[in-house]
């Protein structure tokens, strides 16, 4: 059981970790809305804040509203990833393993909208002037263990 957990500290730890120092490094070092071209026409650092959820969901909305609804949910989902990752059998490594990536992702993000009331994005991929929504280190993670827990849940027996 012991390992069980330092495989979820590790593995979550490592996201959040590598989010914030991410993160850290594109706030000091490029000025908001600034953009380093990595890959032209496809790929670039571009330092922007989403006060919003995912894709910019209720960026529209008061900061106070956002806080509200986003903190709740952010410590909801901490706590149901935390029961899940409890009731995942030790055979389903893969399944926990997600969980340990969204829990991390979760918990990176949720960092930024405490301390600035949204979040820092700068991984930022298009082609011409399509562009996906910037993202970062975290919502990487939380794609991730999401696509693992679709898997699963697609075509694998959760065990609950």
């Amino acid at each position: 059981m012991q390992n069980k957990y330092l495989k979820l500290a590790v593995i979550a730890g490592s996201v959040i970790i590598l989010d914030q120092i991410t993160k850290a490094i594109i706030l000091y070092s490029l000025p908001l809305y600034h953009s380093i071209p990595v890959i032209p026409g496809f790929f670039s650092i571009t330092h922007i804040h989403n006060p919003g959820g995912a894709f910019g969901f209720m960026a529209n909305q008061s900061p106070v509203v956002r806080s509200m609804i986003f903190l709740f949910f952010s410590s909801l989902a901490v706590c149901l990833i935390f029961y899940f990752y409890k009731k995942t059998p030790k055979e389903y490594s893969l399944l926990a393993a997600s969980f340990a990536l969204i829990l991390g992702g979760a918990i990176g993000n949720l960092i930024d909208r405490i301390r600035f009331g949204k979040v820092v994005d700068f991984l930022d991929f298009y082609i011409g002037n399509l562009h996906w929504p910037a993202f970062n280190i975290a919502d990487s993670a939380i794609s991730i263990g999401m696509v693992i827990f679709a898997y699963h849940f697609l075509f694998k027996k959760l065990p609950y």
